[in-house]
């Protein structure tokens, strides 16, 4: 039986409980999986009990246990934010309960299930009461995207994937992919958000923009 820890602190690894964060409005699950420390989020609207996963990426068994105990039913789709195969290990198992799924089309054929819908750039995840706004952030992936949630009282949430992390931009593997990450995680993230926005990446801690704004030069001048 899956047992979610509070206080919430972001800080998850390989056979953890799941974390539960309380918002206004809404309600986060972060669950690590897999031997990469994988992190998948359950994101709830506390008004209705609809959710969204975000990277159903290992542990097909454990995800469909916490699907069970917290959103029975409830989950209107499963948005997966990048082709990388540890992002997605168990999108079968979970899409085999009917629960729709999507991706960018960028990235959709690398997928093990065609997805539902497709979501490009400013598209919306809707889940009960709740918006998320898609943001498309190539380079890590051609179609690698981040979900922004902002929450009842003004709050904003970032579901990053492997696209921005504590400590710098994902991996890219030319210069030129580089440039285009960076750029859009500047244009798209740190000057459209506040630095109090949450950060939850696609492996490890979670952080802030506050945190990070003041190394992106450094990332710049390093080159990853």
């Amino acid at each position: 039986m899956i047992t979610l820890d509070t206080p919430y602190t972001g800080h998850v690894s390989p056979g953890s409980n799941p974390q539960l964060r309380e918002l206004p409005g809404a309600r986060i699950v972060k669950m690590s999986v897999g031997p990469m420390d994988n992190n998948c989020y359950l994101v709830q609207d506390t008004a209705t009990g609809a959710a969204v996963l975000i990277d159903a990426a290992n542990e097909a068994d454990r995800i469909l246990e916490l699907i069970a105990a917290q959103a029975p039913g409830e989950v209107v789709d499963v948005v997966t934010t990048h082709r990388h195969a540890d992002h997605w290990q168990a999108l079968e198992a979970v899409a085999a309960t009917g629960a729709p799924t999507a991706a960018h089309p960028l990235d959709a054929d690398g997928l093990p299930v065609r997805p539902h819908r497709l979501l490009s750039d400013d598209d919306t995840v809707v889940v009960g009461e709740l918006t998320l706004q898609v943001i498309h952030l190539r380079g890590h992936t051609p179609g690698s995207i981040a979900l922004e949630l902002t929450d009842a009282s003004g709050g904003v949430h970032l579901f990053t994937g492997d696209s921005l992390f504590p400590g710098g931009v994902g991996k890219t593997g030319s210069p030129a992919d580089f440039a285009t990450l960076i750029d859009d995680v500047e244009t798209k993230l740190f000057d459209r958000y506040p630095d109090s926005a949450t950060v939850y990446p696609g492996h490890g801690d979670d952080t802030t923009l506050g945190a990070e704004r003041a190394a992106i030069p450094a990332w710049r001048e390093r080159g990853w």
